[in-house]
């Protein structure tokens, strides 16, 4: 959220992420705030280089451009300060001689010349290859140009390349000649003296424009390279553009302020074979007794915030099949400590954050299937259905906002307890699991094996992801206050109807807000509670629940992006439309709106290869191809993030081709040939080789070696603790007395202190070979670095 932001009335706020200078995410409008409030959540792999992460508070104009009030800018570098806690940040004003992007390829060379009369000079000559990664001015390509200086205390000789149009990656190859240094006969002093004098304070700057033809100059960047780093050498690199220095530092106004929650990682992940020992170490943890003595548990224990743990371990176990045992154990665990059968499974453990992370990833398409139609109606024609007599606004009728209310539920729970079909044979395994374990703790409590299977999916899961639909992705942005409040009331209802018993007239006496109470009155119990009843042995049965026939398509991702003409009319233009593209794990189409009948449609098992296309097919970026039985078809992203899911999701989806293409070409057939290798017959096989295949899992996006690498940079983060531990085991080991209270390792869960302790021998001595590897593996990286400026 944000507050006081200037000007100081009510305006339309929004909010957008930009990886430099390149919008990858937007807020939803909040209007009429001073105080806005977005409440979104965004996660996203970051696909190439970049400086800056910014943040920009825009307010939102109907007739003229947006106005942008102020941002947020944070260097890579420093991310990690921030990373995990929120914090309030100051809006800084825009200054055109700071929004900049991208880098630029600088070959620089000092020579010595003998002049006409004998004596030796200095000439400086520098070499500007190209640039890479101009931002776009306007939503199009610059046409950028580059001035080129040296400068120093009394000099300032500047000369200028050709405009390049319509590019984000020039290519000049221009060289120009500086005099650096005089010969003796011009000057009293000696040429020794002058050589030092010039070359200490001597500078190359490279300055970056976009031609602005009729309008003024846009500035895109600087560098700055002093001479006397080069010496006599000839000395190449790449050089990230910087902001302006001498910019805007005028005392500003306050803009208002900013509240951001960022978490960001950054991993290098090391082959596959190096992670062998760490992760045979941690898929065994299921089968080691007891289940704290495990590797996968230990971590747990040392991490500070358990979810930093669990979400890379569940997905690493989910990836090799080993999760349904691992969840089964450590829930047995937490039974052990559960007294009464009414709060199991209602505390935020291991084993519950474990079954939470489970059903967000395995459960993504179940929730798209059995809510979004529902929750799309509430959104998108809401009814009044606020029923707390405090907050009624005036000429509200609470019957009538009751009703509505009771219709909302009604819908929502109907839809939930007809969907044990969809539910993705995973969840039911772990359901079967927990209700048989819960049963076996609680034998005398007939109720339990339900009670500990609907506080998972109806309080963790369903009612989640009504109360907050952005969050599972069935919206895309958090909805207004007013829809905000009855998903809230609807959600309450649900973990209400979805608890087992709860709707019994003991039970209701207990609702802190007597108006919920008074609602439920309404509601039969037994209907409700055998509907209940039946969905939870539904998807607590280890039985097939495929229906027959056909099984529906999966969906996969869909959203809007700019597709080019294929040419498949003689007369069609072949010009760029936007279009509403939607991927199943059947087909991939384009449509003129969303929810519109498809004009093209690509059977999954017709497309050959997806891949990126050069820029300079069509001077356009984040351009990627779909090779088919067809002409290619060429599709523009709105951003680089978009293009990299879009990519990453065909090309899993298509893994499994049988057709698949070895090679591609990476420009296209324009003008009688193709760009990149010249060839002139539009059927010649690709130049370039096909990308790596990526994991085949279609609705699982998992990596188990980047997984494992979290899990070591946990490990290693954590690595007192885990000395700490080990000392704690050896003390219980020795000391075979009673236990004494309180002590360092009270805190941590020692069942076999032995078993414990040879866990934790394993996992330092492969912390520190893999420490040994990473090492090694920066030095290279250090030794081969690319950048010349930091």
């Amino acid at each position: 959220d944000a507050k006081h932001l200037v000007p100081n009335k009510m305006r339309d706020f929004f909010c957008t992420i930009n990886l430099d200078q390149e919008e990858v995410f937007r807020t939803q409008v909040v209007e009429k705030s001073l105080s806005p409030y977005f409440g979104e959540e965004f996660y996203f792999e970051i696909p190439r280089t970049f400086q800056w992460l910014s943040f920009y508070i825009y307010d939102k104009s109907v007739l003229q451009k947006d106005l942008r009030i102020g941002k947020v800018s944070i260097k890579k570098e420093d991310l990690s300060n921030y990373t995990g806690k929120e914090n309030w940040f100051m809006l800084q004003p825009v200054d055109s001689n700071s929004e900049v992007q991208g880098k630029v390829h600088l070959e620089l060379k000092l020579n010595e010349l003998i002049t006409d009369n004998g004596s030796v000079c200095q000439q400086l000559v520098v070499h500007i290859k190209e640039c890479h990664g101009l931002p776009l001015i306007n939503g199009q390509n610059c046409d950028p140009y580059a001035t080129v200086s040296l400068v120093g205390p009394s000099r300032n000789d500047q000369k200028k390349t050709k405009v390049k149009k319509k590019t984000s990656n020039p290519q000049f190859n221009e060289t120009f000649y500086f005099e650096v240094t005089r010969s003796s006969s011009y000057t009293k002093k000696s040429q020794f003296q002058v050589e030092e004098e010039d070359i200490e304070k001597l500078e190359v700057r490279v300055d970056l424009w976009n031609n602005g033809n009729l309008v003024q100059d846009v500035f895109l960047g600087e560098i700055k390279v002093p001479v006397k780093v080069l010496r006599n050498d000839s000395f190449q690199a790449w050089y990230l553009l910087q902001p302006r220095e001498n910019g805007n530092k005028s005392k500003t106004d306050d803009l208002g302020s900013l509240r951001l929650n960022i978490c960001y990682t950054e991993d290098y992940v090391l082959p596959s074979e190096y992670y062998t020992s760490l992760r045979n170490l941690l898929l065994k943890s299921s089968d080691v007794q007891p289940i704290s003595a495990s590797a996968a548990y230990v971590l747990s224990e040392v991490c500070r915030d358990k979810y930093d743990a669990v979400l890379p371990l569940v997905r690493l176990l989910l990836h090799h099949h080993k999760l349904v045992p691992f969840v089964a154990a450590v829930a047995e665990l937490d039974l052990k400590d559960t007294q009464e059968a009414n709060t199991i499974f209602r505390g935020n453990t291991l084993a519950t954050r474990c079954v939470d992370e489970m059903m967000k990833i395995v459960g993504k398409h179940y929730l798209k299937v059995t809510l979004k139609p529902v929750i799309d109606e509430i959104c998108e024609s809401p009814k009044p259905c606020e029923i707390d007599p405090i907050k009624l606004r005036e000429g509200d009728n609470v019957e009538i906002n009751m009703e509505n209310l009771r219709y909302y539920v009604d819908k929502v729970f109907r839809e939930i307890v007809r969907s044990s079909i969809s539910c993705p044979t995973l969840m039911c395994d772990v359901f079967y699991s927990l209700r048989h374990l819960a049963a076996k703790r609680f034998p005398n409590d007939p109720h339990v094996q339900y009670s500990a299977v609907s506080s998972f999916v109806f309080l963790r899961f369903f009612a989640v992801a009504v109360v907050s639909p952005h969050t599972f992705h069935l919206r895309p942005h958090h909805p207004d206050a007013q829809t905000s409040r009855t998903l809230t009331l609807i959600s309450k209802a649900i973990q209400t109807l979805g608890s087992w018993g709860s709707l019994s007239k003991s039970k209701l006496s207990s609702f802190k807000e007597t108006f919920m109470c008074e609602f439920f009155k309404t509601f039969q119990e037994e209907k409700f509670t055998e509907s209940v009843k039946k969905f939870l042995d539904d998807v607590s049965s280890t039985e097939s629940k495929e229906p027959s026939g056909v099984s529906e398509p999966v969906h996969l991702k869909e959203g809007e992006m700019y597709k080019r003409a294929q040419g498949r009319t003689r007369i069609g233009k072949k010009n760029f439309k936007k279009r509403w593209f939607c991927l199943t794990s059947r087909e991939f189409t384009y449509h003129k709106q969303q929810d519109k009948e498809p004009i093209f449609t690509i059977p999954i098992k017709n497309i050959l290869a997806v891949e990126k296309l050069d820029e300079s097919s069509f001077n356009k970026k984040n351009m990627f191809q779909v090779l088919h039985g067809e002409k290619p078809l060429y599709i523009q992203a709105n951003n680089c993030v978009e293009a990299s899911e879009w990519i990453e999701a065909l090309c899993r989806v298509t893994r499994c081709n049988q057709r698949r293409l070895s090679f591609y070409h990476p420009s296209a057939f324009l003008n009688g040939n193709w760009l990149c290798c010249k060839a002139t017959v539009e059927s010649t096989e690709g130049c370039a080789r096909c990308t790596a295949d990526v994991p085949a899992d279609t609705q699982i996006e998992i990596d188990g070696d980047r997984e494992t690498e979290r899990i070591y940079s946990l490990f290693t983060i954590n690595r007192s603790k885990l000395q700490k531990l080990e000392e704690a085991c050896g003390s219980i080991a020795v000391y075979q007395g009673p236990r004494k209270e309180p002590d360092d390792y009270s805190n941590f869960t020692i069942e076999d202190s032995v078993a414990t302790f040879h866990t934790l021998q394993q996992i330092i001595d492969i912390v520190e070979k893999l420490n040994e590897s990473h090492e090694k593996y920066q030095k290279k990286r250090s030794s081969s670095a690319k950048y010349g400026s930091e």
